[in-house]
């Protein structure tokens, strides 16, 4: 299939897949015209690399993890040891993340529950 259907059957824009390609994500064939040419399995990659991305992988992880990952049952599989210390290693990142927003945000609401009444009020009434 050409990316033009590759598109339409995943919902990712062209570009993103081009980009996806020259992340090394993807591997269209090339026919002698230059045009892509996808496989149906490129569907499920496609899926794949998307439900890696919302869990917070950037595609250069993903790229090295891709491989080592099978579909079962509506989710993904690690099937390589070392991609689960990986995983173990990224989530910690992701996590340690959150703790840092999470002490930027309480710093920012004790700045802001120490305003004056009357700066609270004037901002109440800008609203």
């Amino acid at each position: 299939m050409r990316i033009g259907e590759l598109a339409r059957r995943t919902g990712v824009h062209e570009r993103l897949l081009r980009y996806y390609e020259e992340q090394d994500l993807l591997h269209p064939d090339r026919l002698p015209s230059g045009y892509r040419e996808y496989r149906e399995a490129d569907v499920h990659t496609v899926a794949r690399i998307r439900a890696l991305l919302a869990a917070g992988l950037n595609t250069a992880t993903i790229a090295a993890v891709l491989p080592c990952l099978r579909e079962e049952a509506d989710r993904l599989v690690p099937t390589c040891p070392d991609l689960l210390r990986h995983l173990h290693e990224e989530r910690a990142r992701i996590t340690q993340a959150i703790q840092d927003l999470q002490t930027s945000r309480a710093a920012l609401t004790h700045v802001i529950e120490a305003a004056p009444p009357e700066v609270a009020e004037e901002l109440t009434r800008r609203a």
